[in-house]
């Protein structure tokens, strides 16, 4: 055996080891991960993603997926000649607009990443909030530039989450995966952000984990150094300072509310990396921001 393959055996061989306190802690707990950016749009991360949730379950963990698909509504709003529009970082929704989310989110993305998982030797369901009366949800009002509150149409806020449904997957061995669309009250539709469902799923679910996959490094400080270990706590003070900005407010506004309300630890992440889950999940370096109580 040359040296090579045997140095090349050893370093597996030691981040298998590593692994199995994770992989002990972890059994039988619940991951929330929220799945989106470039993760989900280059061939190479979709399949890196796809065999690390099932390799977290196959151990042992109940892994739930939540997933966004921003860049793929886009692209079909384009075939039907209209624009993306934002506030807030919220998608203005008009009743079209949802017509495309729906299938969309609900179809494509959704039916996609279930057969992702499921060719890599999982078991994953597809779902969204209306099936089961999972997730219920009201009218959003955002605050415009002049502080006045603005009605962007069909964008909905969690009201109520009924977990039976992720409970009777898990009972089967299945992996739930989440198209955040939710119903109203009159039987309506509501768009979503992915982050905020994957916060309250999580929340609902009192998962051990929020994993948040994103494009960047995980929380940066204004002079763009990776920021770690942070307290709930801190995470307000960056709020606070204008640190955290942008599209990151409702990706760390939801794993903040997630921390404060039971969800042992978030972890904002990159997901440009390759296998970045497992790297989290699995190994004491881990790739982005640990956010905790305190």
């Amino acid at each position: 055996m040359s040296s090579s393959v045997t140095v090349e055996s050893a370093v597996k061989a030691r981040i298998l080891a590593e692994a199995l306190p994770y992989i002990q802690r972890f059994h039988g707990k619940t991951l929330v991960i929220k799945y989106g950016g470039n993760a989900m749009t280059d061939d190479k991360l979709k399949e890196s993603f796809a065999s690390d949730i099932v390799l977290l379950k196959l151990v042992g963990m109940n892994p739930v997926i939540v997933h966004g698909g921003g860049p793929q509504i886009d692209d079909m709003l384009k075939r039907v000649g209209k624009k993306g529009e934002f506030v807030q970082g919220m998608r203005v929704t008009d009743a079209e607009t949802m017509e495309v989310v729906e299938m969309v989110l609900g179809g494509q993305v959704n039916k996609e990443i279930v057969h992702l998982i499921n060719r890599h030797g999982g078991h994953a369901v597809g779902l969204t909030g209306k099936d089961g009366a999972f997730i219920r949800a009201k009218r959003m009002m955002v605050r415009g530039p002049d502080d006045a509150l603005l009605d962007i149409g069909q964008v909905g806020e969690v009201e109520q989450i009924d977990p039976k449904v992720v409970e009777t997957l898990f009972a089967g061995g299945f992996i739930p995966v989440i198209a955040p669309i939710g119903f109203g009250s009159g039987g309506e539709s509501y768009n979503i952000n992915a982050d905020l469902v994957a916060g309250k799923v999580a929340e609902i679910l009192k998962a051990e984990k929020l994993v948040v996959l994103t494009n960047t490094a995980g929380v940066l400080d204004k002079s763009g150094n990776l920021l770690t270990g942070l307290t709930a706590k801190k995470v307000d003070e960056l709020f606070a300072d204008g640190t955290i900005h942008g599209g990151m407010l409702p990706k760390i506004g939801s794993a903040l509310d997630a921390v404060k309300n039971g969800v042992n630890t978030c972890h904002i992440i990159d997901g440009r990396v390759e296998h970045a889950v497992l790297l989290e999940v699995l190994t004491s370096e881990g790739v982005g921001t640990l956010i905790r109580r305190r």
